[in-house]
């Protein structure tokens, strides 16, 4: 294949300054010459996931965004209230590069065998700063993707599929038989469904409007609780009771949720114990809080006993407590089951230009489910 020019290319980075704005900008980064053991990744695809917005806008009242400049020399500001930043501490007024994972085209290498074998392939990878034109990791940090795969279909193919599976994991490993899922008609919870549905695993779908209970509905989700009910305990109870699950994983954070879901546990718990416990049910009850949708405290009502948990849940932990061997079996499914299991849709693909245009920024800031934005960094802006 013929040699590309890579020795410079443009890169989202996010700052936060001491005196309380956001900036975001494109910078232009050389690309360092590949060590014996890296390549060089054009990369084409990079999706914008919650976790990569908690980077990219940080604590930033967006609605106070503004532009100025045009083309790569946009820059967009805005106010991080003055409450949020002592969270902001450890990244003030230091440039950040953004993006969590992606995928593109091998298009250069070092000497290694292992590198050079990767030329031209496309493949998939994670490490940080994906919103650019160029990286350079190791041949063996790459996932090669399939063959007829393209970067679009395999730019999601760590964060979410590696969450869900890390999901069902955890609930085997600890002795669980059945789970719940908030927040669950997002890209992450189709994957879920679908894991669930081919793996013959009970899942409790908590859903906040009748267009995600479709949603679900349409791909085999068989229990769908809408939080915005009147009915809602009454459902998410009886969810319970026919699934026996006793452990959730909660994208929402704060609020009643947790404690609702807990409750809900409790009361399903108790219609076959067969002594009555003034500490209520024996059986253990765990959520796991992994993302923040909602910012406000996590509200427990206590209604239900003694014998439950909530505690933090983040991919890479449970990645370094599984162990290598355990991860790659993960990784090898997802990239068997890219087109189907773990396939990810997108409402738009934009160029690092337009992740700065004003109009774009009010919709994938909102977090909204059913609006995932897909970056190609090679785009023409």
């Amino acid at each position: 294949m013929a040699v590309e020019n890579t020795g410079a290319g443009l890169q989202l980075r996010s700052l936060i300054k001491n005196s309380g704005e956001l900036e975001l900008s494109l910078v232009p980064v050389a690309t360092p010459e590949p060590d014996a053991d890296q390549v060089v990744v054009r990369v084409e695809a990079s999706p914008i996931n919650p976790s990569d917005l908690g980077l990219l806008t940080g604590a930033a009242d967006m609605s106070t965004a503004r532009s100025s400049g045009r083309g790569d020399s946009t820059v967009v500001t805005a106010t991080v209230p003055q409450a949020a930043m002592k969270a902001m501490a450890g990244r003030l007024d230091e440039s950040m590069p953004v993006g969590n994972e992606g995928a593109g085209v091998v298009v250069k290498t070092g000497s290694s065998d292992a590198a050079k074998a990767l030329l031209g392939k496309t493949v998939a990878l994670i490490g940080g700063a994906m919103y650019s034109q160029y990286r350079v990791v190791k041949a063996t940090d790459c996932l090669v993707l399939p063959p007829g795969t393209t970067p679009a279909e395999g730019a999601s193919c760590f964060v979410n599929p590696l969450t869900a599976l890390g999901m069902v994991e955890t609930m085997r490993r600890e002795g669980h038989k059945a789970l719940v899922h908030t927040a669950a008609a997002s890209n992450l919870g189709q994957m879920l469904n679908r894991i669930c549905v081919k793996d013959g695993i009970d899942l409790v779908n908590i859903v906040r409007s009748d267009e995600q209970a479709k949603l679900l509905r349409d791909i085999g989700a068989k229990y769908i609780c809408n939080s915005t009910s009147p009915t809602f305990m009454e459902d998410l109870t009886q969810a319970l009771v026919e699934t026996g699950a006793t452990i959730a994983f909660d994208a929402i954070g704060g609020g009643k949720l947790a404690g609702q879901i807990l409750t809900g546990m409790e009361v399903a718990a108790n219609k076959t114990v067969k002594v009555y416990s003034r500490y209520g049910s024996s059986v253990h009850k765990q959520v796991y809080v992994y993302g923040g949708l909602d910012p406000r405290p996590i509200e427990l009502n206590r209604a239900f006993g003694m014998a439950w948990g909530v505690g933090g849940w983040l991919l890479l932990p449970f990645l370094q407590k599984i162990g290598p061997a355990e991860g790659q079996k993960l990784r090898q499914r997802v990239a068997a089951e890219l087109k189907t299991t773990f396939a990810s849709h997108y409402t738009k693909v934009v160029s690092l230009q337009e992740v700065l245009q004003l109009d774009n920024i009010a919709v994938y800031s909102k977090r909204a489910t059913g609006e995932k934005f897909l970056i190609n960094p090679n785009k023409a802006g």
